[in-house]
């Protein structure tokens, strides 16, 4: 009968050199079990039971790391079914067997075959068996134990980072937290002391300290500057072993950077700053820079300037340029020295970001004073004013002043200054100027129909120094005088019905006037005094015209001739006469006109009797040329000029090439007229089919010796008396310029010999053709004096 028991491990901690077998003093449910063992007992096969005890047997510690000459010895694994014959045979399966762990077959004993480290792996688990050989059965159940790796200190604190970096502001109090930092141990923090850190500074007193338990670094002195000192770098140790003696430590590197606060207030370098600007400078022009300075950076060095006092405030003005941190003094207003030479700003600088907590420092802010000088310029002359008006009557006489400007030099000197018009504004010449004082008078007559406006510009120069000058526009409003006659708004030609009634209204009139009268127009008409009592006709209400009798007669009276006057009210009054042509017209009985006379029956109402005579002149015109382009057209047909489609004839001789004069050599060539080659001979016309062929008659040699105007006059004789020369459209013409002209040369040019100015009066005898020249020519210059 099999007999069941449990494997038995004996430890014998003698042979064991740091390998030690803890026994369970306790009992337990994990790892007690009750042992059954059966047999054949002597009495009969009878069956006998036994309860075993429990013990924590099955948990081994082994040293990390051991340097020993020998391998480890970890135990030794034994059963009581071995008799030691060696039928059995062990087995280790399990974490490490067979590498790590090597077992002795025979005597099961157990042997660590490696260096070992915990921190790779701190357990091990692994399954014993023991085997019969013959059988190859187990002999026991298999069995489970525990190998632990006991630490040793062999692993040195590493912090998370090889290098940290912080920052804190400046001027901080003492034990303001900058940052922490943290180192680890791959050793056993549950055994031991080989796990536990401690902190401590190594570089960084008496400026920083560090919690030795949690790694804080602190500041430990007040009052820190970042303009004192910026940069601090830090190092910090952590040390195992509680910090005691023969622990093992590593280091880390912390950069502290100290950030800037608004602890310093701007200050100005120097106490005065002095400038100097022209006179002449523009508003807006800079004129110099300042600075304050601050050792803050960033926006604690932010500063804003602006003048707090001074007699210059108004004149000048101060900007902050925000890139570099300065204060740029500009013009304000135009600067004049003759008024004021020298300037005083106070000028005040002011952090724009002040901190709260360091107001008790001071005010931050600075002032300095700012002196500016005015440097005298020659300027221009200045005008009283900056434009002028001038009103004048349009009926002012030539000469008559009608204004004047005043301009003065604005510098000490007081230069005398001459006016001038520029002509450029009035290249009519109707004003001018007196150069002295600057009086404006008229120099042609005005007239306000034609121009209502002149804009003119009146120069001022520094008589010492020409290039000093200044212009000013002047406006010149040409006031109306009531100088033209009113007129009708158009012309006016009406009808009268034959069965016209007395009292009716048969046309309305108005009119227009060229004038503009302040107070508007008022027309009134009236018949002339001949006309006074109309017997047909009269006007009513200032502008009707209206029948005064029964009845009109075609026959009797075709047309009337109704002269009327017209006036204006504007003073002096004016007046024109008009006449309104009114026509006898035969109506219906609504009155709508139907027939006036045989002119009327003809043309369309209106139509005068000058544009009926051009059109009946046009239509025969028109009937002549049908009549001979008809009578040509026939005459062609008889006697075609052209023969066939390539024939071109050339039916125009020219002579009219006229030359420079005798004396010019290079116009013409007059060899041409000598050559016997371009000579013609007298040949058949093409142009014309003759009835008889002429003979050709040969002339005697002309181009020998002989004057050219003979050689022309023969030339046209023999054209003449050719019976082959056709009286048609062909033209021949001989031209020829005498020898010498009487007239005296017309060129202009040689007035540039003559001394002193030509008197050009006469040109105002020729006419009103040469009237511009009579103006442009005949008056005096304006700038003369």
């Amino acid at each position: 009968m099999r007999t069941y028991s449990f494997l038995t491990v004996l430890l014998w901690s003698c042979m064991f050199h740091a390998i030690h077998m803890m026994p369970s003093q306790k009992r337990t449910n994990k790892h007690s079990h009750s042992e059954r063992i059966t047999g054949l007992s002597e009495n009969g096969g009878k069956t006998l039971h036994r309860t075993k005890r429990g013990w924590m047997w099955n948990q081994f510690f082994l040293l990390e790391e051991y340097t020993g000459p020998d391998t480890q010895y970890v135990g030794k694994l034994h059963t009581d079914q071995d008799k030691g014959d060696g039928n059995l045979k062990y087995i280790l399966t399990g974490d490490g067997a067979g590498s790590l762990f090597i077992i002795d077959e025979n005597t099961g004993d157990i042997h660590a075959a490696k260096k070992l480290d915990r921190e790779e792996k701190s357990l091990y688990v692994l399954r014993a068996k023991a085997i019969d050989r013959k059988t190859g059965r187990q002999v026991e159940p298999e069995s489970e134990f525990i190998i632990k790796i006991h630490d040793i200190n062999d692993n040195e604190p590493k912090f998370t980072k090889d290098m940290y970096t912080a920052s804190i502001p400046e001027m901080s109090g003492v034990g303001t937290s900058v940052i922490q930092v943290t180192a680890t141990d791959a050793d056993d923090a549950n055994y031991g002391n080989s796990a536990k850190v401690v902190y401590s500074i190594l570089q960084g007193q008496p400026y920083f300290s560090v919690d030795p338990e949690t790694g804080i670094i602190k500041t430990a002195l007040p009052d820190m500057s970042r303009e004192n000192r910026e940069q601090y770098q830090v190092v910090i140790q952590a040390k195992d072993m509680g910090g005691q003696m023969g622990g093992l430590s590593g280091t880390t590197t912390v950069n502290i950077t100290l950030t800037d606060v608004n602890d310093n207030p701007p200050r100005f370098p120097q106490s005065t700053y002095q400038f100097s600007s022209p006179e002449s400078a523009p508003p807006g022009t800079p004129l110099g820079r300042i600075k304050a300075n601050d050792p803050d950076v960033g926006e604690n060095a932010e500063i804003e300037y602006s003048i707090s006092n001074g007699d210059g405030s108004e004149m000048f003005d101060i900007v902050t340029d925000k890139d570099t941190q300065e204060g740029i003094i500009t013009v304000k207003k135009r600067l004049d020295f003759e008024n004021k030479m020298l300037y005083t700003l106070r000028v005040e600088a002011t952090n724009t970001h002040p901190d709260p907590r360091f107001l008790q420092l001071g005010p931050f802010k600075d002032t300095a004073s700012v002196k500016i000088s005015v440097e005298d310029i020659d300027e221009p002359p200045v005008f009283s004013r900056p434009w002028y008006l001038i009103e004048v009557d349009e009926d002012a006489k030539e000469g008559s002043i009608i204004g004047q400007v005043v301009a003065q030099d604005p510098d000490i000197t007081k230069n005398a200054i001459k006016y001038s018009v520029d002509r450029h504004t009035d290249l009519d010449r109707i004003f001018n100027i007196y150069s002295g004082n600057g009086s404006l008078f008229i120099s042609k007559p005005l007239d306000r129909e034609e121009t209502p406006w002149h804009n003119i510009t009146v120069i001022a120069t520094e008589i010492n120094n020409p290039k000093q000058s200044s212009q000013i526009p002047v406006f010149i409003r040409i006031l109306d005088i009531n100088d033209h006659a009113p007129e009708f708004a158009k012309y006016y030609e009406t009808f009268v019905c034959e069965n016209a009634k007395a009292g009716q209204l048969i046309q309305t009139v108005s009119a227009v006037d060229k004038d503009e009268p302040p107070q508007g127009h008022k027309f009134f008409f009236e018949l002339v005094p001949e006309f006074a009592v109309h017997p047909n006709f009269s006007i009513v209400d200032n502008k009707g015209i209206m029948t005064r009798r029964n009845g009109y007669s075609r026959s009797k009276m075709s047309t009337y001739l109704l002269p009327i006057i017209i006036f204006d009210n504007d003073y002096p009054i004016q007046s024109s006469t008009g006449t309104l042509t009114i026509r006898v017209c035969a109506c219906d009985s609504r009155g709508n006109m139907q027939s006036c006379n045989a002119e009327a029956l003809l043309l369309p109402a209106g139509l005068s009797t000058g544009a009926l005579v051009a059109i009946l002149l046009c239509i025969i015109i028109l009937l002549v040329l049908v009549v001979l382009f008809t009578a040509l057209k026939r005459q062609r047909k008889k006697e075609p000029l052209i023969i066939s489609k390539d024939d071109v004839r050339d039916n125009i001789v020219t002579y009219n090439d006229e030359g420079g004069g005798e004396e010019d050599t290079q116009a013409f060539d007059i060899g041409t007229l000598r050559n016997p080659e371009a000579r013609e001979e007298s040949k058949m016309r093409r142009d014309v089919i003759p009835e008889t062929i002429f003979q050709i008659r040969r002339t005697a040699p002309l181009w020998e010796n002989i004057d050219v105007q003979d050689f022309i006059h023969r030339r046209l004789k023999e054209n003449d008396l050719d019976p082959a020369a056709p009286p048609y459209d062909s033209l021949a013409t001989y031209a020829y310029e005498g020898n010498d002209s009487i007239a005296n040369s017309l060129s202009s040019l040689e007035s540039l010999t003559t001394e002193g100015n030509q008197d050009y009066d006469y040109l105002s005898d020729w006419g009103p053709r040469f009237k511009k020249l009579a103006d442009m020519y005949g008056g005096e210059d304006s700038d003369r004096d």
